[in-house]
C-alpha cells in the first residue's frame, strides 16, 4: 500500500519504500506540521545518500546536524532532532539489525508492538499508540489486539496522521486537531 502524507509524490514514495523513512518521519512530527515532518526522510536521503541506521548511527553528530540544518530543514529544531534521529538509528541498527519494520512485524502482540514504540527516543505513549495505528491502518499489519492498545485512534474517522491517504483526509485531520486545541483553550481558560 502507497502511502499518502507529505503531498509530496517522491517523499511519500520513500515513506512507502523504507520503514525506517516511516519510523523517521513519525519520530519528527512533533511541533512542526505533519506533512513537513514526514518529508523530513526524503530530505536526509537527498542529503545523505542513504537512510541506512547504521550509517546514520555512524555519522559524525556535528556534520549530520549541520545537513539536518539545511534549508530547509528537516524540523524546526533541527539540531535537537538531528541527535535524536541518530539514537533512534543506533537503537534500531543495535536491537532490529537495521531493519525498522522488525519493531511491528516481530511484536507478539498490539501490547508488545506499544512498549517498542515507547521504548524509542521522541515516542511518549500517544504517539506510539498513533504509529501502532499507522502502521495497522496503512501497512495493513495487525497484530493481535492492537485495536485496545491505541483506543480511539482505531476507529473510523480522522484524528491523526494513521488516517490521512490524500490530501482531503489531511485536511480533515488538521481541522480535527485544531477543533480540539480550540476545545482544551476553551476549558483551560
Amino acid at each position: 500500500m502507497a502511502i499518502h502524507i507529505t503531498g509530496d509524490a517522491a517523499a511519500d514514495q520513500v515513506l512507502t519504500d523504507d520503514p525506517f523513512a516511516l519510523l523517521v518521519g513519525m519520530m519528527l512530527d512533533q511541533q512542526y506540521p505533519m506533512e513537513h515532518a514526514f518529508r523530513g526522510p526524503a530530505k536526509v536521503l537527498d542529503r545523505f545518500g542513504t537512510l541506512d541506521p547504521a550509517r546514520i548511527a555512524a555519522a559524525d553528530p556535528e556534520e549530520f546536524a549541520t545537513l539536518c540544518s539545511t534549508t530547509p530543514a528537516i524540523h524546526r529544531f533541527p539540531g535537537s532532532m538531528s541527535a535524536r534521529l541518530q539514537e533512534l538509528a543506533r537503537i534500531v541498527e543495535d536491537e532490529y539489525d537495521g531493519h525498522a519494520e522488525r519493531i511491528w512485524t516481530e511484536a507478539k502482540d498490539g501490547r508488545d508492538f506499544l512498549k517498542r514504540m515507547q521504548a524509542l527516543p521522541g515516542f511518549g505513549k500517544q504517539k506510539a499508540q498513533i504509529f501502532v495505528a499507522l502502521v495497522a491502518k496503512q501497512l495493513d499489519v495487525r497484530p493481535e489486539g492492537w485495536e485496545a492498545v491505541v483506543g480511539a485512534y482505531a476507529e473510523d474517522g480522522y484524528r491523526s496522521v494513521a488516517d490521512v491517504v490524500d490530501d482531503a483526509s489531511l485536511q480533515k485531520v488538521r481541522d480535527f486537531k485544531k477543533a480540539k486545541k480550540a476545545e482544551a483553550k476553551a476549558q483551560a481558560g
